[in-house]
C-alpha cells in the first residue's frame, strides 16, 4: 500500500470519475485505474463499482475505506507541516470567523500572532453560529469563535469544541437606574423592565427560556449592534443582558456607567465561548499557532485583576 493509492481513491470518490481524478492529479487514467485495482486486490475489498454511465461509485465497504483514507491524508499533511514549521517560516492563510459581539476577543491575540508570523495572511469574518458551523464543516473556514452549550456538543460529534471561557448571563443597567442599587434581580422583576435584546443566538436562547418559564418579556427592540445597546442603556431606555465574560472589561462597566446585576432564583444553562473546528478537516499549523496565542491571551483575560 502506498500513500498515492489513498490519494487516488479519495480523489476518485470526490469526482466520481477516474478520468477527472487523473486530470486533477496530473497522472494517467490507466495509472490510477491499475493502482486502485492493485489496492483492491491487496485488501481483498472492492472499493469502487465502475459504470459506463455513472462512473466510479464507492461500494458500501469502499465508502468506509475512502473516509479512513481521507483521515490518514489529513493527518499526514499535519505531520508534514509540523515538521516543516521547525525550520521554515510559517506562511499561507488563516481564516477565522466570530459571532457578532466577540470580535474584541480576537484583537490582542491577532496582533501577537501577526507579529510572530508576519507572512501569514489573515481573513476574519463575522457570522452567526449556524453559518460559522456550516463554513467550518465545508472547510471554508479554519476555526470559528462561537458560544458553546452542552447540548450543542452532544449533537455534533463530528465537530471539535474547545471552551475558552465560561460564565453566566447577567443583567446590565444604567447607573442612574433604580436597579443599579440592587445586587440581584429576579426573573419576575426582569419581566417588568424594557429590554434591549442583542441579536445573538445565545441571547435569544436565554430570552426564549425566560419567556417560556416566566411569561412575556417587554422587548423594546433587537439589534446586533452592541454600541447601540450600550447607548440605549446609558440613556435609560431599558436594560439588557449578556454573558459576564464578554462584558467584564467593557469601558462602561469598568467606569461604573453600566452596572452588572446577578440574576437569582433561576437555574441558568451553562454557557461558554470557544472554538469550533471540524474533526475531519485539515488542522493546519497556522491554526495551531494562532490558538496558542489566543489561549495565552484568554488566560491573561481570565486572571486579570480587573476581573475580580
Amino acid at each position: 500500500m502506498h500513500i498515492e493509492q489513498l490519494e487516488y481513491i479519495v480523489k476518485v470518490a470526490e469526482t466520481g470519475s477516474i478520468s477527472i481524478a487523473a486530470e486533477n492529479l496530473h497522472v494517467s487514467q490507466s495509472g490510477i485505474s491499475q493502482s486502485i485495482t492493485r489496492l483492491e486486490e491487496e485488501l481483498g475489498v472492492k472499493i469502487f463499482k465502475r459504470h459506463r454511465r455513472l462512473g466510479a461509485v464507492p461500494t458500501e465497504e469502499g465508502k468506509t475505506l475512502v473516509k479512513k483514507a481521507y483521515e490518514v491524508l489529513v493527518r499526514l499533511q499535519e505531520f508534514k507541516e509540523e515538521a516543516q514549521s521547525v525550520n521554515t517560516v510559517i506562511s499561507g492563510n488563516l481564516k477565522l470567523s466570530s459571532i457578532p459581539g466577540f470580535m474584541l476577543f480576537l484583537l490582542e491575540p491577532l496582533a501577537s500572532f501577526k507579529n510572530a508570523y508576519p507572512n501569514v495572511n489573515i481573513e476574519i469574518s463575522e457570522k452567526g453560529t449556524q453559518h460559522i458551523i456550516e463554513h467550518v464543516e465545508n472547510n471554508q473556514m479554519d476555526i470559528g469563535l462561537i458560544t458553546i452549550y452542552e447540548d450543542l456538543i452532544k449533537k455534533r460529534e463530528d465537530l471539535i469544541f474547545e471552551v475558552i471561557l465560561e460564565g453566566k448571563m447577567k443583567v446590565y443597567a444604567s447607573k442612574s437606574s433604580p436597579l443599579a442599587s440592587q445586587k440581584f434581580i429576579t426573573p419576575e422583576q426582569l419581566m417588568t423592565q424594557n429590554v434591549i435584546l442583542y441579536n445573538g443566538d445565545y441571547v435569544k436562547r436565554f430570552a426564549n427560556d425566560l419567556i417560556s418559564k416566566f411569561g412575556p418579556m417587554n422587548i423594546l427592540f433587537t439589534t446586533d449592534n452592541s454600541e447601540v445597546i450600550k447607548k440605549a442603556i446609558l440613556e435609560g431606555l431599558g436594560i439588557s443582558f449578556g454573558p459576564d465574560f464578554s462584558n467584564k472589561n467593557d469601558p462602561y462597566v469598568l467606569s461604573g456607567e453600566i452596572v452588572p446585576i446577578e440574576i437569582i432564583n433561576y437555574e441558568q444553562e451553562k454557557i461558554g465561548v470557544g472554538w469550533v473546528r471540524s474533526e475531519n478537516n485539515h488542522f493546519s499549523i497556522n491554526t495551531k499557532k494562532f490558538l496558542e496565542h489566543f489561549n495565552f491571551h484568554s488566560r491573561m483575560l481570565t486572571y486579570s485583576p480587573r476581573n475580580d
